[in-house]
């Protein structure tokens, strides 16, 4: 079954409480996400570093009810991952 788009702000806003999620449905079939993840957490963490947050927020669901997601992060500076 899909994962809603607010399903997924909701688990990144959870584990990240400080994050702003936009999150875009990219195939209109709820498996296709974009998600640009900002937060002040991320200062100083490398690329990888915040996406693995992000998919931890996400709570092994990638793969399963979450098939894809586009994932870029920042931190509230501007700072692009």
């Amino acid at each position: 079954m899909p994962m809603a788009a607010n399903d997924i702000e909701q688990l990144i806003r959870e584990a990240i409480p400080d994050a702003v999620v936009e999150i875009r449905d990219l195939a209109g079939d709820g498996d296709h996400y974009a998600a640009h993840v900002v937060s002040a957490s991320f200062a100083g963490l490398s690329r990888v570093r915040q996406h693995q947050a992000v998919y931890a927020a996400l709570g092994g669901r990638m793969g399963g009810e979450l098939h894809a997601l586009q994932l870029t992060t920042a931190t509230p500076s501007g700072d692009h991952q």
